[in-house]
């Protein structure tokens, strides 16, 4: 019997595409060791994303591609993952052991963008990362709600200084709506409103996260100027729908992240088309392949479209996102590859390493 070589196996990975990366496992650079010991092929894999929902799958294709093999009888896959801290931005102090602030924005309200950002969320933590989640929305704040949060929670206070984040189906999170009531409007100006989220953002004890997703409210004004000079920002997504009038301001958003720095790392576009419960035909109610345009323009990622669906609808309103109330169907399916496909794009920038300064020279 032949012996089994490193080559074999080495050709046997490179037939398998890792998801989201579109790259096999040498180009990926993902391949930590192969082990050979006779007839035992021990192959490990380190990525920079989670995938424990998928992990299983993957590892069973892999083995299968390398006991193809003759000389090979028995395969062990061992899939682990480090999520990298991005460094766009100078880190702020206060941010403490958070590894990446990713901003879900949008340039106008009712897209969607609160409902995204909660599923979002829910996706990563299921995929095995350490996830917290930011209700920036000073004015509306919605995340207590769609939670499921008893509307009398409040955050106790760790030191007489900081706020403990209150814990909702696995994510740590933090919300006006938490420190008022329901009927308490927040009759403040702008820079009241910035200092206020500040104040939510580094006075939390947020503890070990690989992701803060933070849910900001529409627009483009103090509170997403307050978040860009005072955290470390490692990237945005946008929050779109098809028709014109939204694609005009979520053009606003994208300008204003690029000019502060701040990469966007995709456009999600929202309510992209009806799905007839009855017949399951589709329509597409709000315009047509309004998020693809804007990405194209743009040059950054269409992550992903979601359907106009009754059920999120209902799901968020009743305290239980789509990502826990029907982790199978296709939309909570479509979150997870639209969070999957955002953290790849993080990765990409911690793999892609610092850039060179521009140097100028002046005959000053």
């Amino acid at each position: 019997m032949s012996e089994v070589t490193q080559v074999q196996v080495e050709e046997a990975l490179q037939q398998y595409v890792i998801p989201h990366l579109n790259k096999n496992i040498l180009a990926a650079d993902v391949l930590k060791s192969i082990t050979i010991d006779g007839a035992m092929v021990t192959i490990v894999i380190e990525l920079g994303f989670a995938v424990a929902s998928i992990k299983a799958a993957m590892q069973k294709a892999i083995i299968a591609l390398v006991q193809q093999i003759p000389a090979v009888h028995n395969v062990s896959v061992d899939i682990s993952w480090t999520i990298a801290a991005i460094k766009s931005q100078p880190d702020m102090r206060s941010m403490g052991k958070v590894k990446n602030i990713i901003a879900v924005a949008s340039g106008k309200g009712g897209v969607g963008k609160s409902t995204t950002s909660v599923n979002l969320a829910l996706a990563l933590a299921k995929d095995g990362a350490k996830v917290g989640l930011l209700d920036a929305d000073i004015y509306g704040p919605s995340q207590q709600m769609m939670l499921g949060v008893d509307k009398d929670a409040r955050p106790e206070s760790a030191n007489q200084q900081f706020l403990l984040p209150i814990e909702a189906h696995g994510l740590k999170t933090m919300s006006m709506g938490y420190l008022v009531t329901d009927k308490t409007p927040m009759v403040w100006r702008g820079p009241m409103a910035g200092g206020a989220l500040n104040q939510l953002l580094a006075q939390t004890q947020w503890g070990e996260l690989d992701y803060l997703i933070i849910d900001m409210p529409p627009g483009t004004g103090d509170i997403q100027l307050t978040l860009s000079q005072k955290a470390a920002v490692a990237g945005a997504v946008i929050v779109t729908t098809p028709q014109d009038i939204a694609l005009m301001d979520a053009q606003k958003g994208i300008e204003m992240f690029t000019k502060v720095e701040v990469p966007v790392l995709g456009v999600v576009e929202n309510m992209a088309m009806h799905i007839c419960s009855q017949c399951g035909h589709q329509e597409h109610i709000f315009g047509d392949g309004g998020g693809s345009r804007i990405a194209q323009a743009y040059q950054v990622p269409l992550l992903g479209s979601l359907p106009l669906s009754l059920a999120i609808r209902q799901q968020v309103d009743a305290g239980a996102p789509t990502v826990v109330a029907e982790p199978d169907s296709d939309e909570a399916l479509i979150y997870a590859e639209i969070a999957r496909d955002m953290a790849v794009q993080l990765a990409s920038q911690a793999n892609a390493g610092p850039a060179f300064p521009n140097i100028e020279i002046n005959n000053d």
